[in-house]
């Protein structure tokens, strides 16, 4: 068993040195490619490297020179297309600049969150892009402060006085959103989402309800959240249409939020857009392909990775001065999931399940 985890073992550069007869700095000359090594010292070591298949340990390597070439992303969840492609984009602008990206989900918990970045911490990262599960003053983002760690804050964030923030425009977004469905005539519409907690929540509320307020004092905005899961929204939606609401319009904040309006829609026999319409904050592949298409908030996923990777190097490579606050434009794609008002449920015609 001693012997099978001695093969298993990583070969050190203190193991290509005993095998090739020669001091270990001698060794970290020739792999650095110094060229003042003699000869056939350089050729043992080479030799001793092949044999031992020896790598480089670029995390040990940084450390010692401390040139930290790893750059840590903490995304609440990967699962969404969102902060899958998120990750793709930061890890292709790492690698262009030489750096490795190391990312990890924080599964929406901020305790989970903080123990990774003390992990990332100890790795010695060079810099940390956190889009953190509420906002820029929780734990993590107090962590960072506190250890004098170099990073960016984006998506669920507005600004900070201590880091760089970068997200997009919820508030202009969703006010479009709320011009678009006002014009259609909506006049009882329903917002789903998930806590206020989250900065952009927030956002996204303030600045649909007063743009459609300030449109149509009239208009009635109903609003049903969750604090967990999606489970309990479906639950709660369901309650809110089963004591006979209709509204006319539904504008959901969150993407998972938009299917399960949608799948509470088709267990009761309604159609979008003639019975209800349907508005999606971010977008998916299967809201384009399915019929009808469903209306969406389109984030600018390469926009935000580009400015938070660009600041981030900034502040690595130096850069001083106050924390910038970045708002990057979403587009708003009303698709045939969106109306006028109809002649389905919402003209009394009873409740269909």
């Amino acid at each position: 068993m001693a012997h099978r985890q001695d093969q298993q073992r990583r070969a050190s550069i203190h193991d290509v040195a005993s095998r090739a007869g020669v001091s270990a700095a001698t060794v970290s000359k020739v792999m650095a490619g110094v060229t003042t090594v003699k000869p056939e010292n350089a050729q043992r070591v080479f030799d001793a490297v092949e044999q031992l298949g020896y790598r480089i340990d670029p995390l040990a390597s940084d450390m010692r020179r401390a040139k930290r070439r790893i750059i840590g992303a903490i995304m609440p969840e990967f699962e969404s297309e969102f902060f899958g492609q998120m990750v793709t984009q930061l890890e292709s602008l790492a690698e262009r600049r030489g750096y490795t990206l190391v990312a990890a989900s924080s599964r929406e918990s901020e305790a989970r969150e903080k123990e990774i970045l003390a992990r990332m911490h100890d790795w010695r990262v060079a810099g940390v892009v956190l889009a953190p599960v509420r906002n820029e003053h929780g734990p993590a983002a107090d962590f960072m402060k506190a250890n004098g760690m170099t990073g960016v804050l984006i998506d669920r964030v507005l600004s900070d006085d201590a880091f760089d923030t970068v997200s997009a425009d919820s508030a202009a977004a969703s006010a479009e959103v709320a011009r678009e469905l006002i014009a259609k005539g909506h006049r009882h519409i329903l917002l789903v989402g998930l806590g206020e907690q989250a900065a952009t929540m927030r956002a996204r509320l303030d600045g649909f309800r007063t743009t459609a307020l300030k449109l149509a004092p009239d208009v009635r905005i109903d609003v049903v959240l969750a604090e967990a899961d999606v489970e309990p929204l479906r639950a709660q939606l369901r309650e809110y249409f089963a004591k006979g609401e209709r509204p006319t319009a539904v504008y959901s904040l969150f993407l998972k939020g938009t299917l399960v309006a949608l799948s509470e829609f088709r267990r009761r026999g309604w159609h979008c857009p003639n019975d209800i319409s349907l508005v999606g904050f971010d977008d998916a592949e299967w809201m384009q392909v399915t019929w009808p298409a469903i209306a969406a908030v389109v984030q600018p996923v390469r926009q935000i990775a580009a400015e938070a990777m660009d600041v981030l190097f900034r502040r690595i490579e130096g850069e001083g001065g106050p924390p910038m606050a970045r708002l990057e434009p979403c587009k708003v794609l009303m698709r045939e999931s969106v109306g006028s008002p109809g002649s389905g449920p919402h003209s009394g015609g009873g409740n269909r399940q």
